[in-house]
């Protein structure tokens, strides 16, 4: 089921994700939703999803890489599922890149995150599992580990980067912006 991706101004992303109780959900509910949510992100050109995103304030995330191996070939295959991560390490070693969101359309800004990272999460399976994430594989997670947190990638752009978005954060906020897929912006 394709779920409306919450907007730029929505109150759900910016808030702290609560854990997921894995003693609440059992392994079919888990996947049911980690397959709407992959819908979603697929249908609407994504290749990250995180729950807040699609109203649900709850420490869960997807990420494929498929629809960027014209650019990035390492990430042929690159699917994870994650809930509950948490970064156990990272490199000193930064990178920037240009990132954009679903959450904030048409907009992007030069972001620096570390190269590396190490992240224990439980898997779709409801298995614990700790992996080393490197380069855009690494931005990817990262992006979306930010919104657990309630962070969006525009808080970690520069400040004259911030001054220029400025009114076109204030327009999505306001509804007034343009997606090619269901969205929405709700402050309540």
């Amino acid at each position: 089921m394709i779920l409306p991706i919450y907007l730029y101004g929505s109150q759900v992303l910016r808030g702290h994700a609560a854990d997921v109780d894995l003693t609440k959900v059992s392994k079919e509910q888990v996947q049911a939703f980690f397959n709407d949510m992959h819908e979603t992100m697929h249908n609407a050109d994504g290749c990250g999803l995180a729950a807040p995103q699609v109203g649900v304030s709850e420490r869960m995330l997807i990420v494929d890489g498929n629809e960027l191996v014209e650019n990035y070939p390492e990430l042929k295959g690159f699917v994870r599922k994650m809930i509950n991560p948490v970064v156990v390490e990272e490199s000193e070693e930064t990178s920037s890149y240009s990132e954009g969101c679903l959450s904030i359309p048409n907009v992007d800004a030069d972001i620096t995150r570390p190269k590396v990272i190490k992240v224990r999460y439980i898997d779709e399976n409801l298995e614990e599992r700790e992996e080393v994430f490197d380069n855009f594989a690494a931005r990817m997670v990262q992006h979306e580990l930010d919104h657990l947190d309630g962070v969006l990638f525009t808080d970690k752009a520069a400040p004259i980067r911030k001054k220029i978005l400025a009114k076109r954060l204030n327009n999505i906020s306001r509804g007034l912006a343009r997606t090619s897929y269901k969205s929405k912006v709700d402050k309540a």
